[in-house]
């Protein structure tokens, strides 16, 4: 394993742990409505650290409406990515 390969591995892990925590807290924004001021400001710390690689996605790859409901596929498009290439770089 070189470490190159290593750095761009632990990039990807921290860049994933911020995809679940704006999955998370995306989902509990909608679920619960309201919640303490923290939750928002970390909603758009993630937001503003994904959204550069999510945005040229879903210009590709528009949510799909299923009535009042919206789903990104975006986001799980970059997630799978980002798996695969964190696979890879540990790999190296």
């Amino acid at each position: 394993m070189s470490a190159l390969g290593y750095l761009i591995g632990v990039v990807l892990t921290l860049f994933e742990i911020v995809l679940i925590a704006r999955l998370v807290l995306d989902w509990s924004v909608s679920l619960a409505g309201r919640l303490p001021p923290w939750t928002y400001r970390a909603r758009g710390l993630t937001h503003t650290v994904t959204e550069p690689v999510i945005r040229p996605v879903r210009k590709l790859l528009p949510p799909v409406r299923a009535g009042a409901m919206s789903l990104d596929l975006a986001f799980t498009v970059v997630f799978v990515i980002v798996v695969i290439l964190q696979s890879v770089a540990f790999s190296l």
